[in-house]
């Protein structure tokens, strides 16, 4: 060998070394994790066998939703002229949002105000020509007096109108809530009848709604208990009751499928918390049993003879009856004792 060619040979063969001993810990380090997390008795996974609560429960995902919810716009187009509230803002029922400029709409309906003081008084003139006449009234005091009559009908329409339109250049808020969102928040835009404006939510009409089909829909009722779930706070439950079951299917969507809506209970709830959008799972206690024997329900396996559990060793079958099966346990009735241990 060429004294070139030694050094080289000698890095290849320090390289292979180093490459067995990082495999020879990466193996080493899998094992021993391996026994760490994930304990088993030969490669079988073990549990034991338990006394509580066990429940049989329907889950459904749904969705955080208010039922004081609007998107609020005005009735007509115009240029912004005010805006009172911002993101954030709390608000009241009845309260000023934002204006549009109100200049013709106003003269207008001081316009409509003085036709109908004059057509008004127009009529009292003619009521008080023809007074005296109520039996022998002749046809052109009927006359004048219908187009007096009608003359001010005719300017109370106007008048409303106008005052309804005038109305409508200002956005007020339809109930109590929490100002979401605001469209534009300065003066000075024009904006369309048709654009939203300002959306608004109330907190305390938040509710959690789900869609049931018929077979499902069939097994819940209004007042029974839910336990919610939501993806934003998974490591949190919180306590609700159903407060309403659709009695028609909802629209759009495929076959027969009904909105159920839970409210929210539990003292010291912080809806403030909850946002509309907001996803997560329903779990509707069917059933439920306390004090019983159970096993986590993927222990349970069976075969042609019926169902077993593989109690203090994993050769060794023991056929079981079980009692209310859950998503994630399942009562034992007989054959085996709490404290047992058992194995997949």
């Amino acid at each position: 060998m060429e004294e070139t060619e030694k050094p080289n040979f000698l890095k290849r063969v320090l390289r292979r070394k180093w490459t067995i001993i990082i495999i020879i810990l990466l193996m080493v380090g899998f094992f021993a994790g391996k026994n760490i997390f994930f304990p088993s008795t030969n490669g079988f996974e073990s549990s034991k066998v338990e006394r509580g609560i066990v429940a049989e429960e329907l889950i459904l995902s749904g969705e955080v939703k208010a039922d004081e919810h609007a998107n609020l716009n005005f009735l007509t187009s115009g240029e912004l002229d005010y805006v009172g509230v911002t993101e954030g803002a709390e608000v009241k029922k009845g309260d000023v949002l934002a204006k549009l400029d109100a200049t013709v709409l106003y003269q207008a309906y001081l316009s409509a105000e003085s036709d109908l003081r004059r057509f008004d008084a127009s009529k009292d003139k003619t009521y008080d020509d023809v007074q005296g006449h109520s039996t022998d009234e002749t046809f052109e005091q009927i006359e004048s007096r219908t187009i007096a009559e009608t003359n001010r009908d005719k300017a109370y329409r106007a008048y409303v109108a106008a005052q309804q339109n005038l109305s409508n250049a200002t956005l007020r808020a339809p109930f109590d809530g929490i100002i979401a969102s605001v469209k534009h928040p300065y003066t000075g835009i024009n904006t369309s009848l048709t654009e939203s404006q300002i959306e608004i939510v109330n907190l305390e009409s938040v509710y959690f709604e789900v869609s049931a089909d018929q077979s499902e829909v069939t097994q819940i009722s209004k007042g029974q208990k839910v336990n919610i779930i939501l993806d934003s706070f998974s490591d949190d439950q919180f306590e609700g009751e159903v407060s309403y079951i659709g009695f028609t299917p909802k629209v759009g969507e495929v076959g027969a499928v009904y909105q159920v809506k839970v409210i929210l209970l539990g003292e010291g709830v912080e809806i403030s918390k909850f946002r509309v959008g907001m996803t997560g799972d329903a779990k509707f206690v069917l059933s439920q049993k306390d004090d019983v024997l159970f096993v986590p329900t993927d222990f349970v396996s069976s075969d042609a003879r019926g169902k077993y559990l593989k109690v203090g060793k994993v050769n060794n079958k023991t056929y079981i009856e079980t009692g209310l099966e859950g998503e994630t346990k399942t009562e034992i009735v007989g054959g085996i004792k709490e404290g047992d241990i058992i194995f997949d």
